[in-house]
């Protein structure tokens, strides 16, 4: 089957839930509202199953985590053939005993599991514990071939680095995608807010124009409270949004509400932009041997 010039996606921005269920149900409500508005490609945001559990260390989290495939893409899979769509889903995966990670996988439209990524980029920052609970990815920055294209699918705090995006790009990523779970500390005054959220929303926008791709970012809203009461909670951003090779804002959500966020892209315009934006060609990879360094000492 070959991949469609244009088609719509879909963003399923909500807030998170203790109830593994109760999120899941959500997730189906919208999955289905979303193939009645004709979309093909569905984003969830990160760790949908669950509440944001990173905010602190507790052994007892460790119970969220499931194998893949296992008891999600299970119940995933039947709707992705059912609804004819393609599925990016962000599990807590659980590899061994002991071994777990931050893992996004994609579903295609026949129900089988496309593939999968593992987060690379582990923050370590009060409230975003993640190193306690993940191991860095192993798998490469390596997109996903699907019935819709070849998936660049990376993970929150991933979105950071430039150096995933291109990656991504130059091993011939159609798209780039984030699921993620991101927000403030309510302590903080509104004009740091808002420089992280103009932050967050504009180095995204640049991995757009740096590598001539679309980019879809799905974020989580409302509040959670920090389990232990330690700090005064993240409220979530919301602002899914999605992007277009130049950077160009093709749609965005709401900061604070639930939303089914639908928009049309174009697989087609990437190479357009390409060919008078011409990145990849003029690369001075002659040069850039010192990027693996963690830094360059004088």
């Amino acid at each position: 089957m070959s991949t469609p010039a244009t088609f719509k996606v879909g963003l399923v921005q909500m807030p998170g839930r203790q109830d593994r269920n109760a999120n899941l149900q959500q997730i189906r409500s919208q999955l289905l509202a979303a193939r009645n508005q004709g979309v093909q490609l569905v984003l969830l945001q990160e760790l949908h199953n669950s509440l944001y559990f990173c905010q602190n260390e507790d052994p007892v989290h460790f119970d969220l985590a499931e194998s893949i495939p296992g008891p999600t893409t299970e119940e995933l899979a039947p709707l992705a053939v059912d609804l004819g769509l393609v599925i990016v889903a962000s599990l807590f995966e659980r590899r061994a005993a002991g071994l777990y990670h931050n893992t996004a996988v994609v579903l295609d439209r026949d129900g089988s599991i496309a593939g999968k990524y593992r987060k690379m980029h582990i923050p370590d920052d009060p409230g975003y514990y993640e190193k306690f609970y993940f191991a860095p990815g192993d798998l490469g920055f390596h997109p996903i071939t699907t019935s819709l294209g070849r998936l660049g699918v990376l993970v929150c705090w991933d979105q950071w680095y430039p150096e995933a995006a291109r990656l991504m790009a130059l091993a011939g990523a159609d798209l780039l995608l984030y699921p993620t779970a991101i927000g403030w500390n309510s302590d903080e005054p509104a004009d740091e807010q808002q420089r992280q959220l103009d932050a967050w929303q504009t180095v995204q926008r640049a991995h757009a124009v740096a590598n001539g791709l679309p980019v879809l970012v799905c974020n989580r809203t409302g509040f959670e409270a920090d389990p232990e009461g330690c700090s005064s909670g993240i409220q979530y951003w919301g602002s899914s949004f999605v992007a277009g090779p130049q950077g160009e804002i093709l749609a965005q959500a709401s900061p604070d509400q639930a939303q089914l966020l639908v928009t049309e892209i174009s697989m087609t315009r990437g190479e357009q932009v390409r060919r008078i934006w011409p990145f990849l060609r003029d690369r001075r990879i002659d040069t850039y041997a010192d990027l693996v360094l963690r830094y360059r000492d004088q």
